[in-house]
C-alpha cells in the first residue's frame, strides 16, 4: 500500500468515527450519566472495567493473531473461521462463568450481580464483533471495516437518544436501559459483520475439532497473554478506585473518574483507529520486507499533531469544557482531568509501536513490558487511593501510560534497525513550544467564548504544522494527486 493510499484510508475511517463517536460519548453517555447519577454510573463503569479484567478468557487473543495471520494467509480464511467461531462460544460460556463467581468472591451482590451478568453479555457481542472485523481489516477492506466501526454506536445514539430526551416514557432513566440498548446494538452489527465475512469465506458451518482448538490456542496465547495485561495496566485504576475506598464513596470517586476520563476516552478511540490499519497493514509489509518506514514517519507525524494539539488545548480550557459538561461535580472532575488527559500522548504512541512489535510477533517482548507496567500502575494506585482518591489513580495512569510507551519505543526502533533519525524530533518540539505560546496568549488575552476559542487555537495549530513543516505542505498537496 502506498504512503498516500494509508493516509486516505484512516481519513476515511476518522471521517466516520469523528462524525459518530463523539457523540456517542460527550453526548449520549454523558447524558446517561447526568440522567442515573454519578454513584450509579460509578458502579456500571466499575463493573464493565472488571468484566474486562477476564477478556483473556473471552477471546484469548484470537482477534489479533487472527488479524495478523489472515493478513500474511489470506487463504487461510475459509478454513480458520469456522473453528475459530465454534471456539470463541465455548469461550464465552468458561467466561461468563469465571466472572459470575469472581463477583461472588468480591462481594457483588443482588443487582450488582444482575448489572454483571449482563454485562458479560456485552463484552461477548462486542468481542465477536472484533473477531469479525479482524478478518475484514486482514483483507484489507478497510471502508466496510470503516463503516463496522461505527454501527454499534449508531444503533445506541438513536435507541438511546429517544429514551433520554423523546419523552416517550414518565419513568426516570434506568441504567438497566442502558445495559440492553448496548447489547440490542452489538447484537444487529455482529449479525451484519458475520454476513460480510460469510460472503467472503463462501461458507461457514461450526466445527468441533479438538485438535486445531489446541493449535490455534497455542497459537494465539502470546496474544491473549499481552491483552490480558494491557487490560490490567489500562483498566484496573476504577475497580481499584470503587474496591479500596469504602461504602458510596468508592462508587462515587469512581464516578468522578469515569467523568475525567470520558474526553480521553473518545480521543483515545480516534488514535485507537491508527492500530486498526496499521496491524495488518504492518504485518502483510513485514512478511513482504517492504519499507515501513514512511509508514511510521507519517502515522507518528499525524498522531504526535492530534495528540498533543489535543492535551494542550483541552488543558489550557479544562476549566470551561468541563463545567458545560458537569456543572455540578466539574470542579473535582478537573483535579482528576489534569493527569489523565496528557495519558493521550503516550496512548497515541503505544498505538504506533506496540502494533508495530505486534505485527513483527514480538510478543515476548511485549508481554515483558506490560507485566513491569501493571507493577507500576498497582504500586502508585495502593499509595495514591486511599490518600488521593480518584486523582491518585489518574497520577498512576499516567505514569504507567507513559513508561509503556517509552519502552516500545526504543524497542521497537532497536529490534527492526529502524535509525532513530527518522522521526522529525526537533519538528516537533517546535511546534509543541509555539502551540503552548500561542494557546496560553490567546486564553489570557482574548474572549471569545468557548468554541470560537478553541477553533482559533486549532487553526493556529494547524498553521504552526505547516510553518514548521511538521506536516509538510508538499505531501498535503501530493494527497491530491491520485496517479
Amino acid at each position: 500500500m502506498k504512503q498516500k493510499d494509508f493516509i486516505f484510508n484512516l481519513i476515511f475511517l476518522l471521517f466516520l468515527n469523528i462524525l459518530i463517536k463523539p457523540f456517542w460519548i460527550l453526548g449520549v453517555d454523558r447524558g446517561v450519566q447526568i440522567a442515573v447519577g454519578a454513584e450509579n454510573y460509578g458502579l456500571f463503569f466499575a463493573l464493565f472495567n472488571f468484566t474486562l479484567l477476564f477478556n483473556i478468557l473471552l477471546d484469548f487473543g484470537l482477534t489479533n493473531f487472527n488479524n495478523r495471520n489472515i493478513a500474511q494467509n489470506t487463504q487461510l480464511l475459509s478454513k480458520h473461521i469456522s473453528g475459530i467461531l465454534t471456539l470463541k462460544l465455548l469461550l464465552a460460556v468458561v467466561y461468563m462463568v469465571v466472572v459470575f463467581f469472581a463477583g461472588i468472591i468480591l462481594g457483588y451482590e443482588g443487582f450488582q450481580l444482575k448489572l454483571l451478568m449482563w454485562m458479560t453479555l456485552l463484552q461477548f457481542l462486542n468481542a465477536l464483533i472484533l473477531y469479525l472485523r479482524s478478518n475484514v481489516a486482514a483483507l484489507l477492506m478497510f471502508k466496510t471495516d470503516s463503516v463496522l466501526s461505527v454501527l454499534d454506536k449508531l444503533l445506541m445514539i438513536t435507541i438511546c437518544s429517544v429514551l433520554l430526551w423523546g419523552n416517550i416514557t414518565t419513568k426516570p432513566f434506568h441504567i438497566m436501559w442502558f445495559v440492553y440498548v448496548q447489547v440490542v446494538s452489538y447484537l444487529i452489527t455482529a449479525l451484519v459483520a458475520l454476513s460480510i465475512v460469510i460472503s467472503k469465506a463462501k461458507m461457514i458451518k461450526l466445527s468441533w475439532n479438538l485438535t486445531f482448538f489446541r493449535v490455534i490456542l497455542k497459537q494465539s496465547f502470546p496474544f491473549a497473554l499481552l491483552t490480558l495485561l494491557m487490560v490490567l495496566y489500562g483498566k484496573i485504576d476504577s475497580v481499584m478506585i470503587e474496591r479500596l475506598l469504602h461504602n458510596s464513596t468508592g462508587a462515587y470517586q469512581a464516578g468522578i473518574f469515569a467523568s475525567a476520563f470520558r474526553l480521553l476516552d473518545a480521543l483515545v478511540q480516534i488514535a485507537y483507529l491508527f492500530a486498526v490499519i496499521l496491524l495488518p497493514l504492518f504485518s502483510k509489509m513485514l512478511k513482504n520486507k517492504e519499507n515501513i518506514v514512511p509508514i511510521i514517519k507519517s502515522a507518528f507525524t499525524v498522531l504526535f499533531f492530534f495528540s498533543v494539539t489535543a492535551t494542550v488545548l483541552l488543558f489550557a480550557y479544562r476549566k470551561q469544557v468541563l463545567s458545560l459538561m458537569y456543572p455540578h461535580i466539574y470542579i473535582e472532575t478537573v483535579r482528576v482531568f489534569v493527569f489523565l488527559i496528557p495519558c493521550l500522548i503516550p496512548l497515541s504512541m503505544t498505538y504506533i509501536f506496540g502494533t508495530l512489535l505486534t505485527a513483527n510477533g514480538s510478543l515476548k517482548l511485549l508481554n515483558i513490558t506490560s507485566a513491569i507496567a501493571i507493577g507500576v500502575n498497582i504500586i502508585i494506585n495502593f499509595t495514591l487511593i486511599p490518600v488521593l482518591e480518584a486523582r491518585g489513580a489518574a497520577i498512576a495512569s499516567l505514569t504507567t501510560q507513559t513508561s509503556i510507551a517509552l519502552m516500545q519505543f526504543i524497542i521497537a526502533f532497536k529490534l527492526l534497525k529502524i535509525p532513530f533519525s527518522t522521526l522529525p524530533y526537533i519538528r516537533c518540539l517546535i511546534y509543541l513550544c509555539l502551540l503552548i505560546v500561542s494557546t496560553f496568549l490567546t486564553t489570557q488575552y482574548l474572549e471569545l467564548g468557548l468554541i470560537f476559542s478553541l477553533v482559533l487555537c486549532g487553526i493556529i495549530a494547524i498553521v504552526w504544522a505547516f510553518v514548521t513543516q511538521l506536516i509538510p505542505i508538499k505531501f498535503m498537496v501530493s494527497l491530491f494527486d491520485r496517479n
